[in-house]
C-alpha cells in the first residue's frame, strides 16, 4: 500500500473510531469537536415545528361553541372547573369544546387533510397499510371496541396496545351517546416514529407526527393509561400526578436552577448540546445518568424540587414532557421536531406564555434562563401558567377522554366505508370484543387475527 494511501485509510479509520466514540459514550465530557461532528441521526436537528395555535389558550371565551344549560332560561354559561370536572370522563360533546378549545386542532387538521384528498376514507385503504409489528386494526361497531389483527414484538409493544385499547374503551364506556356513535374501522401504531412501520401517506393513529407527516391521526400516548416495564413501574399518569402534586415544593423552597438527567449516548446531538450549554454554570444541575450504579438518579417526582425543567426530544417524541408539565415549575424546551395531541396548547411567549423556547442546539439557553433567575417572579408566572393549561386542565382524564371521543368523530366523518360485524367468508365475527381481547394469554396477543380466533386456531 502507497504511503498517501495508509494516511487517507488511518485518517477515515480513525475518524470513524472517533465518531463511534462520541456517539455511545456516556461520559460527562468529550471534545467540543467531536460533539460538532456527531450526527444528527434519527433527529433531524436542523428542522422544527412551529405551531400557529398561540391564541389557542385565550380563545376559551370567544369558543365557537359554547354550552348552554338552557339557552331560554338565562342559565349562567357551563364552565370548566378544575375541582369539579378533572376526573369526569363523561362531559358531552359541548362540554367538551367549552372545556378545551384548542386541544382537538389536529383532529381538524386530520379530517380536512382526508376530505381534501379523495372526500374520505374506505376499508381499502386501510387494506393497503402492512401491518407491521406495534400495529393493530380494530373497529368500533354498536358502541363497542373490537380488534381485528394485532402484530406485537415483544412486552413492551403488548403493554402498549393495550394501553390504547384501554383509553379507547374507557373514553367509549364514558360516553352518554355511545350506541348511537357511528361505526368506524381504523389502524393505529404503538411506535415512536411513523417511519418505522408505515408511510405518513397512511391514515394510520399515531403518538407523533412531524409537520410533513400529514396523512396520519394524532392520539394520547399510552401513557396516559399507564406506563410500566420491567426496569419501571410509573404507574396511570393521573396516579403520577397526585403524587406529584403531593410532593411539589411551594416555589419559594425550589431551587433556582434547571434540572436535566438522561443518558448522552441517547440522541446525542441533542443531549450533548445542552450537557455543554449547561456546563459550569450556576444555574445548572444537568448531569448524564448511569442506570447500572443508579448514579445522578431522579425520581419523576424530585424534577419538581427545581424552578426549571429541561425537557429533551429522543429519537422521536418524549412522552416524559407531560410528566414534567405536572410540576409547578418552568419548562424550558428546544424547538420541537415532533407534534404530540396536546402539543399545540404550548405558548412561547406573552401573557399566557407557560414554557420557555430554546434554539435546538441550545445555543441561547443561557440568555433564556439568566434573567428568569435573577427574575423568580417572572419565572413563577410562566410556571402557574403551566399549571393551569395542562396539570389543571388539558392533561386531566376529561380531557383525554373528549379528546379521544372527538378523534373518533372527526375521523367517523370522513369515514366512508363500511364496517362489517360479520365475516361472510368464514362465517364468523371478523373482530374479538376488547373485553375478551384482554383475558387472552399475552402469548396470543403478539400475533392475533380474529379470524383465527374464531377458528380456535389461535
Amino acid at each position: 500500500m502507497s504511503r498517501p494511501l495508509f494516511v487517507i485509510t488511518c485518517f477515515i479509520s480513525l475518524t470513524i473510531l472517533l465518531l463511534w466514540y462520541g456517539v455511545n459514550s456516556d461520559r460527562n465530557w468529550i471534545h467540543p469537536l467531536l460533539t460538532q461532528l456527531i450526527p444528527a441521526g434519527h433527529c433531524a436537528c436542523q428542522t422544527s415545528t412551529i405551531f400557529q395555535c398561540a391564541s389557542c389558550i385565550s380563545c376559551s371565551e370567544t369558543s365557537a361553541v359554547q354550552y348552554l344549560s338552557s339557552s331560554a332560561s338565562g342559565t349562567p354559561r357551563w364552565t370548566f372547573q378544575f375541582t369539579r370536572d378533572a376526573q369526569n370522563e363523561a362531559l358531552d360533546t359541548s362540554q367538551c369544546q367549552a372545556a378545551f378549545p384548542g386541544l382537538f386542532e389536529d383532529i381538524n387538521r386530520g379530517q380536512s387533510y382526508w376530505q381534501a384528498h379523495g372526500g374520505g376514507l374506505i376499508s381499502e385503504d386501510l387494506d393497503d397499510i402492512s401491518l407491521e409489528p406495534g400495529m393493530v386494526r380494530a373497529f368500533i361497531h354498536s358502541g363497542h371496541l373490537h380488534v381485528v389483527k394485532a402484530r406485537a414484538k415483544g412486552e413492551d409493544h403488548r403493554r402498549k396496545i393495550l394501553g390504547v385499547l384501554g383509553a379507547i374503551h374507557r373514553a367509549l364506556v364514558a360516553d352518554q351517546t355511545r350506541g348511537l356513535r357511528r361505526n368506524i374501522e381504523f389502524v393505529f401504531s404503538v411506535e415512536d416514529k411513523v417511519e418505522d412501520v408505515t408511510s405518513a401517506r397512511h391514515p394510520v393513529w399515531v403518538f407523533a407526527r412531524t409537520p410533513t407527516e400529514e396523512g396520519v391521526w394524532l392520539m394520547p400516548d399510552f401513557s396516559f393509561w399507564a406506563w410500566d416495564n420491567i426496569k419501571n413501574h410509573i404507574g396511570p399518569f393521573d396516579q403520577v400526578v397526585d403524587r406529584i402534586k403531593r410532593m411539589d415544593l411551594p416555589w419559594e423552597q425550589k431551587k433556582a436552577q434547571l434540572v436535566w438527567r438522561g443518558k448522552p449516548s441517547f440522541a446525542p446531538k441533542l443531549h450533548r448540546a445542552l450537557i455543554e450549554a449547561a456546563r459550569d454554570q450556576s444555574w445548572a444541575d444537568v448531569k448524564e445518568v448511569d442506570w447500572k450504579t443508579r448514579t445522578n438518579v431522579l425520581r419523576m417526582e424530585d424534577h419538581c424540587r427545581y424552578m426549571f425543567i429541561a425537557h429533551v426530544e429522543g429519537r422521536s417524541y418524549s412522552a416524559s414532557l407531560k410528566y414534567r408539565q405536572a410540576c409547578r415549575s418552568v419548562i424550558v424546551a428546544h424547538k420541537l421536531q415532533y407534534i404530540q395531541h396536546h402539543h399545540y396548547l404550548l405558548v412561547s411567549s406573552g401573557p399566557n406564555q407557560n414554557y420557555v423556547e430554546v434554539e435546538r442546539d441550545f445555543s441561547n439557553l443561557a440568555e433564556k434562563i439568566e434573567p428568569l433567575v435573577a427574575d423568580t417572579d417572572a419565572a413563577r408566572r410562566i410556571a402557574t401558567n403551566s399549571v393551569k393549561t395542562f396539570r389543571e386542565r388539558y392533561l386531566t382524564p376529561a380531557a383525554e377522554a373528549c379528546y379521544w371521543r372527538a378523534l373518533l368523530d372527526g375521523y367517523g366523518r370522513v369515514w366512508n366505508g363500511t364496517v362489517d360485524f360479520w365475516s361472510e367468508r368464514t362465517g364468523q365475527q371478523r373482530g374479538l370484543r376488547y373485553e375478551s381481547f384482554i383475558l387472552l394469554e399475552s402469548a396470543r396477543m403478539l400475533e392475533f387475527s380474529a379470524a383465527r380466533a374464531m377458528l380456535g386456531s389461535g
